[in-house]
């Protein structure tokens, strides 16, 4: 009877958490955020130009325009799109229990695993729609202003505890789904691009058996001394990130692989060697590769040089985001403007979405409000991603990147190399991989690594 009554205390104890957390993060979530109208907007490869009609409206402070205003003419709402398509992954609360532990919810410690799901999810979005695609109902998705989110986060705070003391659990009605959507179709293509999305979004459920679910991850990140509830670096990520592609059994996916590289190099033989290993098994077609680059922009704080490289590589179509963040909280980086990053934020708790549903709600896996924070305050810890679809494609990303570096190093080091040739050409062989396990040895002790120099991201 004493367990089961300290259970019930740790559990409505988490609950109260994730509660507060949520009001804690969700505060600042709906903050307008001000774009420059005399700059460009650069997010994911796209370039958009803002101009303000009605100076009069607009914060002499700032000299800028909020994406809500309307008097803003341009390419505002072909960016709003853009940006609202990307899939958003953030904070859950009441999903199924993790295996090995009674969390329900990875409010305070799962942002960093969050904004690797978002990484991948914009590599499976290039993969399977393309990087012209956009939600047809990214726009209808309402973004309240600061004061009305402030009253609903309070109203949120209090139902979610009352909640937790009765037991119950705070249900949403579905506002978007395939039932409402689908006649609106004009032909079979968007047909399809609907389903993938879809797909895409299902593979990220909170759920043991979402291929690239919370729990999954979690089962991997063991593997390299990681559990439920602690923080995760960026480089951990990558590699569990990885594995979970690799693992994942599923036949749309047998055309898509990731590569991590080694200490700031990617071996090109390396790379190659995984996109056409499909070739080996009969299928003609090069396999599509995810490159994850875990690299460190300085020591203690992020070093200015690397600015502009930062920014060259969001300016490319091919980039998939970067997984990085401030100092103890890990944000989705997507693009730029001036000398501010642009990025999502998985610091906001939503309630759990069964997506085994046909017709589950979508619009809490689409942010409406894009963030924006200096390149100064970035945490020098972070992953670049890339996505190559083919062969050819990679050895063009590879050259272009490496122009890239040798202009941006300015005789310093660069922050990563690509290399000709296997790892092993260079010394760094790793003993062959058990298949049960899910890290070879060499790689754990690299893990282990990154685990002590990293950040601690909350």
């Amino acid at each position: 009877m004493e367990a089961t009554g300290t259970e019930e205390v740790d559990k409505l104890k988490t609950k109260f958490i994730s509660a507060w957390n949520n009001m804690k993060y969700s505060w600042v979530l709906k903050t307008k955020t001000y774009f420059s109208r005399n700059s460009p907007v650069l997010l994911l490869g796209k370039c958009y130009h803002f101009k303000c009609e009605d100076e009069n409206k607009l914060l002499p402070a700032r000299s800028g325009c909020t994406i809500e205003d309307h008097v803003i003419s341009g390419n505002v709402e072909e960016f709003r799109k853009d940006f609202i398509s990307r899939i958003w992954l953030t904070y859950r609360e009441e999903f199924p229990q993790i295996e090995g532990s009674s969390l329900t919810t990875d409010c305070g410690w799962g942002c960093t695993l969050r904004t690797g799901q978002m990484l991948l999810a914009q590599g499976l979005i290039l993969h399977f729609l393309g990087r012209a695609w956009t939600w047809p109902d990214a726009l209808n998705i309402e973004n309240s202003d600061s004061e009305s989110w402030t009253s609903h986060t309070v109203k949120k705070f209090t139902a979610s505890f009352e909640a937790s003391l009765s037991g119950e659990r705070e249900l949403k009605t579905p506002t978007i789904s395939l039932k409402d959507t689908i006649g609106r179709y004009s032909d079979d293509h968007e047909m399809r691009n609907e389903i993938y999305h879809r797909k895409i979004v299902s593979w990220f459920g909170d759920s043991p058996l979402a291929l690239f679910g919370l729990h999954r991850l979690i089962e991997y990140g063991k593997k390299s001394g990681k559990k439920a509830g602690d923080w995760y670096g960026p480089a951990v990520v990558a590699h569990i990130l990885r594995k979970a592609v690799e693992e994942a059994r599923h036949p749309d996916l047998r055309g898509i692989t990731i590569y991590v590289a080694q200490d700031c190099t990617v071996y090109s033989s390396d790379v190659i060697d995984k996109q056409c290993a499909s070739i080996a098994s009969g299928n003609t077609d090069d396999k599509a590769v995810i490159i994850l680059v875990p690299v460190r922009l300085g020591g203690e704080r992020t070093n200015t040089d690397y600015l502009e490289f930062i920014k060259g590589i969001l300016s490319l179509e091919y980039c998939v985001g970067i997984i990085g963040g401030k100092p103890k909280q890990s944000y989705y980086f997507a693009g730029f403007q001036d000398d501010s990053l642009i990025y999502m934020d998985p610091h906001y708790c939503q309630s759990f979405v069964d997506v085994s549903i046909k017709d589950f709600p979508l619009e809490t896996f689409h942010c409406p409000s894009p963030k924006k924070m200096s390149f100064r305050k970035m945490d020098p810890s972070c992953t670049i991603g890339f996505y190559c679809r083919n062969v050819q494609d990679f050895k063009r990303a590879s050259e272009e990147i490496t122009k890239m570096l040798k202009i941006s190093s300015k005789e310093k080091y660069p922050l990563f190399t690509f290399v000709n040739g296997h790892s092993r050409d260079y010394d760094f062989t790793s003993p062959t991989t058990n298949k049960e396990d899910i890290f070879s040895e060499d790689e754990n002790k690299r893990l282990k690594r990154f685990s002590t120099e990293e950040f601690v991201l909350l």
